[in-house]
């Protein structure tokens, strides 16, 4: 199945590793074959991941973008969900790592990258109140 992928003006995008930049106007292209694709708001520079839950997110994010990188960083990825799992208590939030976990397990890691975002909202939630 194709995928069409529509880019704001400027709007970067990762494809298999590869970074494209949109050029002044809005633009629409189909990918038509199974590749690995990131919109500029899904990426995370590693400096950005300052919370457990994003922590959590670059590793898988580094796995789905390129697979070179699998094994080097899967246990930085189980070092950081143990941590995560072991701080908290929330039934739901344990549950969709668990979910996570399976989805990473399968080689499925941009759904695993949408439970990281989920997880990254809780901990907002959460930690919201929190000055």
């Amino acid at each position: 199945m194709a995928l069409k992928l529509t880019l704001k003006p400027g709007e970067r995008a990762a494809i298999n590793g590869a970074v494209i930049v949109n050029g002044d106007r809005r633009s629409s292209f189909v990918i038509e074959n199974q590749a690995r694709v990131l919109r500029e708001g899904d990426i995370m520079q590693p400096g950005e991941a300052t919370t457990p839950a994003s922590r959590i997110y670059l590793p898988v994010m580094m796995m789905y973008l390129d697979p070179s990188m699998r094994a080097g960083m899967q246990a930085e990825y189980e070092k950081r969900l143990t941590e995560f799992t072991g701080a908290i208590s929330n039934v739901e939030a344990l549950n969709m790592c668990a979910a996570l976990a399976a989805h990473v397990a399968n080689g499925d890691y941009y759904k695993a990258m949408s439970l990281c975002r989920k997880l990254i909202d809780f901990e907002e939630t959460r930690l919201s109140h929190v000055a």
